[in-house]
């Protein structure tokens, strides 16, 4: 896996964030783990599985586990940050 690989996924989750009112986690160790984990998923299996899910090696199937994954609005609304602690709530307005 490669740096751009890394960057590429920190570039599309700081897009996401921004576009739903989220921040991405400050921990930047942790932040650099999800990133990793989302870039090396994308160069081995061509999409952006969450890595904090299980990929059943259905394709059809494990669309709902793409980052951003299915799970994530609600994990967030009801506790702060989605599974993989990648996105948060927002500052409230």
């Amino acid at each position: 896996m490669n740096e751009d690989g890394i960057e590429e996924a920190r570039s599309r989750a700081k897009q996401l964030a921004k576009e739903k009112g989220y921040i991405l986690n400050v921990d930047e160790r942790q932040l650099e783990a999800v990133l990793r984990g989302l870039a090396r998923n994308q160069e081995r299996y061509g999409a952006g599985y969450c890595p904090c899910r299980i990929r059943s090696g259905d394709p059809k199937k494990d669309q709902t586990i793409i980052c951003p994954c299915v799970h994530h609005e609600k994990e967030i609304e009801e506790e702060g940050a989605c599974h993989c602690r990648l996105f948060f709530k927002g500052p409230s307005e």
